[in-house]
């Protein structure tokens, strides 16, 4: 059985990232998306919120399981015996970004990278721009899930009042 883990930080999950792991399932039995937790990064949601939309919107996907990521992807990656990472590419920024990355995970854990050109009708979606749309009012609701839309909406509205 042929595993795939899909890390991401997933704050919050969109129809980008949906995507990236829908076509990640014609490639291999099973794919895991990895709710990552980086202390070098600020989150708007916790990584048990991040968790909790995230196996909201893939409970309809069959052999998609979602967890969160302690540590490196490349240590959870070879404990669950996965045959590859997947990520997902918008462009060349984000290839750039994730060259590195990619090589430095085979070099921990033997583990290639296999990169998924995103939707070209979703390359414009990304979690810091549903943020910041939100935080100014702004339509969010065909970017992202309906349930996560809610979510964000409602975290925007709690940290106004702070």
């Amino acid at each position: 059985m042929s595993i795939a883990v899909c890390p991401g930080s997933y704050d919050p999950i969109t129809y980008g990232h949906i995507d990236v792991v829908e076509r990640a399932l014609g490639m291999f039995d099973e794919v895991i998306v990895a709710v990552a937790r980086n202390s070098q990064k600020k989150y708007l949601f916790s990584a048990d919120e991040r968790l909790k939309m995230a196996q909201e919107v893939m409970a309809p996907l069959q052999r998609v399981r979602v967890e969160i990521a302690e540590g490196l992807i490349a240590d959870f990656a070879k404990a669950h015996q996965a045959a590859a990472i997947v990520k997902g590419l918008r462009g060349a920024a984000d290839y750039d970004g994730e060259q590195a990355m990619s090589l430095l995970n085979r070099h921990l854990s033997g583990i290639e990278t296999v990169f998924i050109i995103g939707d070209p009708n979703l390359a414009h979606i990304a979690s810091s721009f549903v943020k910041d749309i939100a935080f100014y009012g702004g339509k969010i609701d065909d970017l992202v899930p309906g349930a996560v839309a809610s979510a964000l909406k409602e975290k925007v509205r709690k940290n106004a009042g702070k």
